[in-house]
């Protein structure tokens, strides 16, 4: 049986570190979770390009908790972009930031987002809502990815 993986897409050192101990919290090791830190490295990473070129789509990467202020490509560029990749259309994105915008939520949705969830400043329920997405998204929901 393979490894459930995450990928997380993010800029920010200290909602890096947050995810990653709420993750933890919530059973998943850090070797389970995949880290980029800009747009353009999560297209690479994910599409076999640039630094990764060659590599082949990792198919234990299960769900992509992606960022939408991120340097070089905007998530919402990145989303477009794995949504017109035939290895990565099916993948399960889930929207994590912390715009709530309607304009950013509507443009989400709209560019194939499965999820959109605003980041909590309230540390105890960014765990709870780290930990239901990783329920729902590595036990619950039955990915095209993994199938």
């Amino acid at each position: 049986m393979s490894t459930a993986k995450i990928l997380l897409v993010e800029d920010n050192a200290g909602e890096e570190e947050l995810a990653l101990f709420a993750l933890k919290k919530a059973g998943v090791e850090q070797k389970d979770v995949v880290i980029v830190r800009d747009g353009q490295e999560a297209i690479d990473y994910l599409c076999g390009k640039g630094q990764y070129a060659g590599q082949q789509f990792d198919p234990e990467i299960r769900v992509v908790f992606l960022d939408l202020n991120l340097p070089k490509v905007h998530g919402l560029d990145v989303l477009k972009e794995l949504r017109h990749n035939l290895d990565t259309q099916c993948l399960p994105v889930v929207i994590l930031t912390s715009s709530d915008e309607e304009r950013d939520v509507q443009e989400g949705y709209r560019a194939g987002a499965n999820s959109y969830i605003q980041k909590s400043f309230d540390i105890n329920e960014f765990k709870d809502n780290i930990s239901a997405l990783r329920n729902y998204w590595l036990d619950i929901n039955l990915s095209p990815v993994s199938r």
